[in-house]
């Protein structure tokens, strides 16, 4: 029976797309017969016991404190984890060590890989060198940036194997010099079996968010459900409520999430004309987000483009066609490996509030067309993007990877 040891930046129990997806991930090799473990390293920052229990998957802890200036204190935390991954491969054994980024859990498991005589295969999400310009966080092009990329290009180089989530991600690899048969796509995926026939809405909770006419009919419902970042472009979004308003006069906006937008995206929805039309909610617990989805006829996914949105496959819109809602996008790479225009949702030119409006009026007129890209969007779900089928890619990788290392030989620690 394989075994792999999951090497990642943070998980369950705490709650993001990242821990989702390392979820679905692991979830789905235990139904294929192997046996799986996760470490994380010191960004892990929910307390809890050094071998913690979550959903059925067992994670290992990193312990430590990383200090000293910013390059400094990044390789010391480097080396805390990998002395962790090193006392847990001692004492299990894995077949294979499959780290996903950023670069920090890459580079730690590379050296426990050669240490130990272990591939390595290494999982890129996203560059998170051009996460953190899209957040905030990070300037493009700034020193911090450029060291980032490259550690991460140097743990590509020296995997046994490299994984991303997507086409863009892939692409961006391969000019940089990567073999294209190093690198497998395993795309963002939906675990099926969380999803069952959807719930009804609630009309208490329709009526509490002011959704309802004067008929006690539920409004047309355009939602955002997610996190309020610079790159949602969820200004475009209020901006577009404006024009929408104007044709559809009873459609509402609502928006359930937060984050570091959410103070001047409330002062931009208060002195907006379609004011009344927009409902913040605020961050609800991920077992109540359902009963927000209800609610919803279409979920608006208005990213702004840049590197980030042109290069990274969201999870959210395949989470929202897996439930038979309707997705209604801006057109930027991330959307369009996701969502073909006019079959299995809307696509919208991306920094564009008219081009957003007139998409979303689009799918609230043409009432007849909604049932028929409902249907399209679940199909493509099931076809492509269901967990329970794409896992399946994960051991064609793993056996290359053992393969290639047991040819070529392992070399010393990186």
């Amino acid at each position: 029976m394989l075994r792999a040891l999951h090497v990642l930046d943070h998980s369950l129990p705490m709650h993001s797309g990242y821990t989702f997806r390392t979820r679905a991930i692991l979830k789905a090799q235990q139904k294929l017969g192997m046996e799986v473990k996760g470490i994380t390293g010191l960004r892990h920052t929910q307390p809890g016991p050094a071998a913690e229990e979550a959903d059925g998957l067992l994670f290992h802890r990193t312990y430590g404190h990383a200090t000293g200036p910013s390059g400094l204190r990044e390789w010391r935390e480097i080396g805390l984890f990998a002395e962790a991954i090193d006392q847990v491969v001692q004492d299990w054994r894995p077949d294979v060590l499959h780290a996903h980024s950023p670069a920090l859990c890459g580079q730690a498991a590379l050296r426990v890989a050669r240490r130990r005589g272990i591939p390595l295969v290494y999982e890129i999400r996203a560059f998170w060198e051009d996460a953190s310009v899209g957040n905030g966080a990070g300037k493009a092009g700034s020193l911090r940036y450029r060291m980032t990329r490259q550690l991460e290009s140097h743990v590509v180089r020296h995997a046994d194997a490299v994984v991303t989530i997507c086409e863009g991600l892939r692409a961006d690899l391969i000019a940089r010099g990567t073999e294209p048969d190093k690198i497998t796509v395993v795309p963002n995926g939906v675990d099926l079996s969380l999803f069952g026939a959807p719930p009804p809405p609630e009309p208490a909770l329709a009526r509490e968010l002011g959704l309802m006419n004067a008929d006690g009919q539920l409004q047309p419902v355009i939602g955002f459900i997610g996190s309020f970042y610079d790159y949602e472009g969820l200004d475009v979004l209020i901006a577009a409520m404006e024009l929408l308003v104007r044709y559809h006069p009873g459609a509402k906006l609502l928006m359930v999430g937060g984050g570091p937008c959410e103070e001047a995206l409330r002062r931009q929805a208060q002195a907006s004309r379609a004011s009344d039309a927009i409902r913040f909610v605020g961050r609800v617990p991920h077992d109540q987000v359902e009963r927000y989805y209800a609610l919803t006829d279409i979920l608006a996914y208005p990213r702004k483009r840049s590197r980030l949105t042109d290069l990274v496959t969201p999870l959210k819109p395949l989470e929202t066609m897996a439930q038979g809602k309707l997705v209604c996008a801006s057109d930027v790479g991330g959307h369009r490996e996701l969502v073909q225009d006019g079959v299995t949702g809307k696509l919208f030119a991306p920094d564009d509030p008219q081009a957003c409006a007139g998409a979303l009026s689009s799918l609230l007129t043409h009432r007849h067309q909604r049932p028929a890209m409902r249907e399209a969007g679940r199909q493509h779900v099931r076809n492509k993007h269901d967990w329970a089928c794409n896992a399946g890619r994960y051991e064609v990788v793993y056996q290359a990877a053992l393969s290639f290392s047991a040819q070529s030989g392992l070399g010393a620690a990186a």
